[in-house]
């Protein structure tokens, strides 16, 4: 049934709030060897908001900050295709955040999902 189950959200992807996707974005390793760069960049492409998400979802960046239209994003979240390898590169950024003590109230959400689901 575990199987049935994780080859089902393989498919489906994986289901990610705005939030989440822009904080993966930021998690995610900027260096590393040449396999996991050519991941990362396709992981970052996955998450990335198209043309149709940036008028729905009506982004505004001040300074620093970005703010968008929360009742649009909370219609559908985006599901994201993560393979094996990229679920293993998140777990290992996550992970270091925690043991670097540098993990936020704002990673929660997916430190269960990639790490302690993982783990558990």
């Amino acid at each position: 049934m575990e199987n049935e189950q994780e080859q089902t959200q393989q498919q489906l992807g994986v289901p990610l709030t705005v939030m989440e996707r822009l904080i993966l974005l930021n998690v995610l390793p900027k260096e590393g060897d040449f396999t996991t760069i050519k991941l990362v960049r396709k992981l970052r492409e996955n998450l990335s908001f198209d043309e149709e998400e940036h008028k729905a979802l009506n982004f505004v960046q001040n300074g620093d900050q970005v703010t968008w239209d929360v009742e649009a994003a909370e219609k559908a979240p985006r599901h994201v295709q993560i393979g094996e390898k990229m679920t293993d590169i998140i777990h290992g950024a996550l992970k270091k955040l925690n043991d670097e003590k540098k993990l936020s109230e704002q990673h929660l959400s997916l430190y269960e999902r990639f790490v302690t689901n993982r783990e558990g």
